[in-house]
């Protein structure tokens, strides 16, 4: 099984701001969706509650230390090691926030997709840890830039563990 990261992250590392996306890029949303469609998501419960419901076609698991929380459509586990066993059987599986839920994973990943985006964020209230560039190989970047609907150039980097 390979454990993917999936992430936006801006210019200072900042992944979002008061638990929401610090900008709406829908190039980075279709490649999202383009990697995680028939696959299982891990998130952390706050994540969860900024997306408001279930992702669909994909396994929803999200990570709570609250035991009685419950969501339709979603399983429920104490711990990222705990989810990732349940998905021991995929070929892939991704984690995709937040900046805690990447913090306690990224030792754990063997794959990073990181969408570049070409900005700066003020006041942000979460990020993404730096990355150990002794422990990680960029394989492929594809850049795209500002247009109409997307505010900001963005880079789509995919690193594997080296």
């Amino acid at each position: 099984m390979i454990v993917s990261i999936l992430v936006a992250v801006s210019e200072n590392n900042v992944i979002g701001v008061d638990n929401q996306l610090p900008w709406h890029l829908p190039v980075d949303l279709k490649y999202f969706k383009q990697l995680t469609v028939d696959h299982s998501i891990i998130m952390g419960r706050k994540t969860f509650e900024s997306i408001g419901k279930p992702l669909p076609n994909r396994r929803n698991l999200v990570i709570t230390g609250n035991g009685n929380w419950q969501q339709e459509g979603v399983e429920r586990f104490a711990s990222i090691q705990e989810a990732l066993v349940t998905c021991s059987h995929e070929q892939e599986v991704f984690i995709i926030g937040g900046g805690m839920i990447y913090k306690e994973s990224i030792e754990l990943a063997d794959k990073l997709y990181i969408t570049r985006v070409r900005t700066r964020v003020e006041h942000g209230t979460a990020f993404f840890p730096e990355i150990d560039p002794e422990a990680w190989r960029l394989i492929s970047e594809t850049e795209h830039l500002a247009d109409e609907k997307n505010k900001f150039t963005c880079l789509f980097e995919v690193y594997e563990r080296a």
